[in-house]
């Protein structure tokens, strides 16, 4: 026995030590490095006038909502127009693919804007499907205004619709969970798939952030209580983009998101034996999904991109191992080893 913890004491300790070299490296990374490449315009390009012609269609939809154009200028990186508008508030809504409203959040930023006395911070607007004015950033600012009687709101509006299919990388007032993140993709992947059928769910690698974002995102659909981080890990390595259509696909990753919603059960069922013979760690759901991974050893080579087995085949093996699962072989060092390597909160 003692023999056995001076060896779990040991695997801890090295796992600690991987885990410490592997925030050195990650703060290395973190250094700054200035671009010595200039990019973008120069002062005098990014100034535009009110009444150019390109802000002309963009003006009238302002105007017509009740609106006031208050300023232009052309986007320093890109160069596309830009208003500077003072909207009224009931004029702009919340893109239809947009993560719930979390009231909690909504009151904390309203009574913070209460107490600062001032609304800085502008919507970013675009013009959406049927000429609507859809903001894909501004959410709970949006409902904070409502929530204070503000009559008006400035906004920036931009007569790029394509911003508002790059919600995960424009939205920065509250950060993304793992829920929030997937269920945002898979809204806007059946939005996108309803406007066009043909297009491939690869073409949209940029909004959608990650493929397993897709396949957890139907499962948070109908179980926001899912414990999508336990199987991150698993489904970063073997999910991948389809070449299929976005219809198509999505119709096949439902298929697959039930097979791992049929896994999980299996993972609750080990869960509750391990329970019953006296485990209390809240890394038991970790802990099972990574015994049960069939890639979790595979390390890819610096710069392979390909997957080491399909998605389906990987759910197949997890499915096995899950039906083989014997709770008598489980040991309480190796979740002490799970604790200590894990980075994250446990489900």
């Amino acid at each position: 026995m003692a023999a056995r913890k001076k060896k779990v004491a040991k695997k801890v300790s090295a796992a600690r030590a991987r885990r410490s070299a592997v925030r050195k490296k990650t703060a290395s990374r973190k250094r700054l490095t200035p671009s010595q490449q200039k990019r973008g315009l120069a002062g005098d390009e990014v100034k535009l006038e009110l009444d150019a012609p390109e802000l002309a269609t963009l003006r009238t939809q302002v105007e017509a909502v009740g609106g006031t154009a208050l300023g232009a200028y052309c986007e320093p990186l890109s160069g596309h127009p830009i208003l500077l508008a003072s909207l009224p508030i009931k004029a702009v809504e919340p893109t239809p693919f947009q993560r719930n409203l979390s009231p909690t959040h909504t009151k904390r930023l309203a009574a913070k804007i209460e107490e600062s006395g001032s609304f800085l911070d502008p919507l970013i607007v675009v013009r959406g499907e049927d000429g609507r004015l859809w903001t894909p950033n501004g959410r709970h600012r949006l409902a904070a205004a409502k929530l204070l009687g503000l009559r008006q709101i400035t906004a920036l509006v931009s007569p790029d619709e394509g911003l508002s299919f790059r919600i995960l990388a424009l939205n920065t007032e509250k950060a993304h969970n793992l829920k929030d993140r997937s269920l945002e993709v898979i809204r806007m992947a059946r939005e996108l798939a309803s406007r066009n059928k043909r297009t491939k769910e690869s073409d949209y690698a940029v909004e959608f952030e990650s493929p397993e974002l897709l396949t957890l995102g139907i499962i948070y659909e109908e179980n926001g209580r899912f414990a999508g981080g336990a199987y991150g890990p698993f489904l970063k390595k073997v999910d991948q983009w389809s070449s299929r259509s976005l219809s198509v696909s999505l119709r096949e990753r439902t298929g697959m998101a039930a097979r791992l919603v049929a896994i999980d059960g299996e993972v609750k069922r080990i869960i509750t034996e391990l329970q019953e013979r006296g485990f209390k760690s809240p890394y038991l759901r970790t802990y099972v999904v990574a015994r049960i991974n069939p890639v979790r050893f595979h390390r890819p080579k610096k710069g392979d991109t390909k997957p080491p087995m399909a998605l389906g085949a990987a759910l197949t093996r997890m499915a096995a191992s899950a039906r083989k699962f014997e709770a008598t072989s489980v040991r309480s060092g190796e979740l002490a080893l799970v604790a200590a390597v894990s980075s994250g909160d446990p489900d």
